[in-house]
């Protein structure tokens, strides 16, 4: 029998790039002529907003934020390096990067073999990251990162998913993105935000998660006055809740030890027009952590899809399979979570740890 360890994180990719970086989506709202002249000034904005913001644009705080994450990430590594897997499972969008008008299923499996990957030349428009320097001051032709896949658990669980009715996508090699798409390569990178390596083989499960939004707008921001022809749904959360529990007890009756991780970050500013598109939707964040912190899965169970994409949540939908499959496994509670706000850096971040 397999043991299951769930692990909910960020893939903000401005942590990728300098503080100096890290607050452009927001610059780059207050120059959208959409937005009203008074939801721009920041006198209006929420206390938060204002002390982030500063007299720098951000600049300052941006190091604490990216403390307080670089942290979430050194305390989920270790919760890996302890479990010691032998699949790393990660739940993320696919932002118009494999998904795009030849085909786009709601979810998918990438069974992959290993990969040579170069994450900066790779990046694409969906990361922010095209041109820009990171972090770690690797160059744009850095291929040092090989990540790991194990297409015999990606087969077993495609044909195990099938079994059950669920009808799962499935791929051999990418379509369109010569690497791995951000949400899965973020993860990594931060995993191993300190370069010490990650040998751990990795299976991504991308999804659908800005349906309407994913050819029209190619899943990433636009101007208020932008209006475009929409596309169909994302997948619904439940029906996302039940894929979860489906994979969670299938793995747990497989022979391997899984990590199955959750890579998002929550409502994001620029997709949340109740902020005018200036800061997350913080309320919804928080009451739907308070319900996750208790262990409440019913209630995300009654989320709707409507109710993600008026709060900017299209990305929380990866969160909703790693809910499912705890719950399916009896630890509908995490062993440990956090809760990272902020107003001016684009989206609220959670950790979350469910231990087997």
């Amino acid at each position: 029998m397999g043991e299951v360890l769930g692990i909910g994180l960020s893939h903000y990719p401005p942590l990728s790039g300098r503080d100096d970086d890290m607050a452009g989506l927001l610059r780059k709202a207050l120059h959208d002529p959409g937005i009203p002249a008074a939801e721009k000034d920041p006198a209006n904005w929420p206390e938060l907003m204002r002390r982030e913001w500063g007299s720098d644009e951000g600049r300052s705080a941006a190091a604490a934020h990216r403390a307080s994450l670089v942290a979430g990430f050194e305390r989920a590594r270790n919760a890996l390096d302890e479990f010691a897997p032998d699949v790393v499972l990660i739940w993320g969008d696919d932002q118009y990067e494999n998904f795009r008008e030849d085909i786009i299923p709601p979810f998918s499996v990438q069974a992959y073999d290993d990969m040579e990957i170069r994450p900066w030349a790779q990046a694409d428009h969906s990361s922010d990251m095209v041109d820009r320097p990171n972090v770690w001051g690797e160059a744009a032709d850095t291929t040092a990162f090989k990540v790991r896949g194990r297409r015999d658990v990606a087969k077993h669980l495609v044909s195990s998913l099938l079994e059950r009715g669920i009808d799962a996508a499935y791929a051999y090699q990418p379509l369109h993105h010569p690497g791995l798409p951000h949400a899965f390569l973020n993860a990594i990178l931060y995993l191993d935000y300190h370069r010490t390596g990650f040998d751990y083989p990795v299976l991504p499960f991308p999804i659908n998660c800005y349906g309407r939004r994913v050819i029209s707008y190619q899943g990433f921001a636009s101007r208020v006055d932008d209006i475009r022809e929409l596309d169909p749904p994302s997948p619904h959360p439940a029906r996302m809740m039940a894929v979860g529990a489906a994979v969670g007890q299938i793995m747990a009756d497989s022979p391997w030890r899984v990590a199955l991780v959750a890579s998002s970050s929550w409502s994001h500013a620029f997709l949340c027009d109740k902020t005018w598109r200036l800061r997350p939707d913080t309320a919804t964040d928080r009451h739907l952590y308070e319900r996750l912190a208790a262990g409440d899965v019913d209630a995300w169970r009654t989320v709707s899809l409507t109710d993600l994409e008026e709060s900017g949540q299209q990305e929380l939908l990866n969160w909703f399979p790693l809910l499912g499959a705890m719950e399916a496994l009896g630890t509908p509670r995490p062993s440990w979570t956090e809760f990272i706000e902020t107003d001016v850096f684009n989206s609220n971040k959670v950790f979350a740890l469910y231990h087997p």
